[in-house]
């Protein structure tokens, strides 16, 4: 039995974030990280951690932030600010569901960077005011660039996430199939698996900026929905980066880098086990959840057919209302009930189901607004504002 993690409930940022991960580095299990879409499919993600007593990770992703955002906002800025609109409900409700969650961006290619630019916008605006930033960590996928470009594209932007304490995820080598309208279905079968020195040039790159950072490392993973068995995974490769990082470092860890498991479609309970078991700390969870969120609400539809027929008119009566059948309350609900379950089989094959001791709170004990922001100085803020106005008008000369 695994002592629980010592980290706080709500959205955990900096050290309590590397302390989680090396807790389930240390410890054998990894998190499942759920795409979340909106804040229906949010309460479910943590619904499910609290039954489960586990901690877990929600993402976003560019098209599902933009889903959040409203599918008719051609704004610009629209996927950055859904992306903002999902933190905030999180980061409003997981004190009450009480269990740690790390609030994550999923998949960001070079396309996407001014997405990712946003929502950095975002985690300095909320950090000047609140001392921690909006997001615990980011990712940034530059596995189709070359891979001095990525890595140098991750130095760049770690260095801007450093000072704030946020994680930063990459990836170096390619997960293939479809998902979010990233298509890597042709993709030349050597890129699906990463070698032991592309992941230690990484590591060499970040470390002198910070430990905070994982890498997902590609060992023919597969985004999208295969029958287990159907993709050849060789998860036995992390081993040997785990391997080749301990010699080059002379480390004593016999998992010295945090490694991170996409396209978990088509995978055995054995690959999953043995990942895991190699130091994958992350988990990606999206497919599988989706079809659990539909099919939660096909079998509401199955079960009372005659009753979503019209607003009046069932099998009692043809002035019977149906309105507590086609309320979304109730077939939202279905799904969400049933995206739980789903949610909790993931945590129990990634071993952090009973890993931490959910603390839901007494009643009426948390503050409706529950951030509480740092203190300032008005003359300090001054001074700095000050400093920042003549700095600007030295920089135009």
């Amino acid at each position: 039995m695994v002592a629980p993690c010592d980290v706080p409930v709500g959205v955990i940022t900096g050290d309590d974030v590397t302390k989680l991960l090396k807790h389930a580095k240390d410890n054998g299990y990894a998190i499942p990280a759920f795409n979340c879409t909106s804040s229906s499919t949010a309460n479910a993600v943590m619904e499910a951690a609290a039954k489960n007593n586990s901690p877990v990770m929600i993402q976003a992703s560019n098209g599902g932030a933009q889903f959040m955002a409203g599918k008719s906002i051609k704004d610009m800025h629209a996927c950055a600010v859904g992306s903002v609109a999902l933190a905030l409900h999180v980061r409003t409700m997981a004190p009450y569901y009480g269990i740690p969650v790390i609030l994550h961006s999923d998949h960001c290619a070079k396309k996407l960077l001014p997405w990712f630019d946003g929502m950095l916008e975002a985690d300095e605006a909320y950090f000047a005011q609140y001392g921690v930033p909006l997001f615990s960590s980011h990712m940034l996928d530059l596995s189709e660039e070359p891979d001095e470009e990525n890595i140098a594209i991750c130095v760049q932007y770690f260095k801007k996430m450093a000072p704030m304490k946020i994680w930063l995820e990459m990836e170096i080598g390619i997960t293939g199939g479809e998902e979010d309208g990233v298509n890597n279905e042709d993709i030349d079968p050597e890129k699906l698996y990463t070698s032991p020195e592309q992941v230690f040039s990484v590591y060499e790159a970040l470390a002198p900026i910070g430990d905070m950072f994982s890498i997902a490392a590609a060992f023919g993973n597969v985004h999208g929905v295969y029958k287990p068995g159907n993709v050849s995974l060789q998860p036995e490769r992390l081993v040997k980066h785990q391997e080749y990082a301990k010699a080059k470092l002379s480390s004593e860890e016999d998992k010295p880098i945090f490694l991170v498991m996409h396209g978990g479609s088509g995978s055995t309970d054995d690959e999953i086990k043995t990942a895991v078991t190699a130091g994958v700390v992350k988990m990606n969870v999206d497919t599988d959840t989706q079809w659990s969120y539909w099919d939660g609400c096909r079998a509401f539809i199955a079960e009372n057919h005659d009753y979503l027929q019209g607003q009046i008119g069932n099998p009692k009566g043809p002035d019977a209302p149906n309105k507590k059948f086609y309320d979304p309350r109730a077939w939202i609900r279905k799904a969400e009930e049933s995206m739980v379950a789903r949610v909790g089989v993931s945590m129990t094959k990634l071993g952090c189901k009973g890993t931490f001791t959910t603390k839901k709170p007494e009643s009426g004990s948390l503050p409706i607004w529950n951030f509480t922001p740092v203190a300032h100085n008005p003359i300090n803020d001054a001074l700095k504002g000050a400093g920042s106005f003549v700095g600007g008008l030295l920089g135009k000369k």
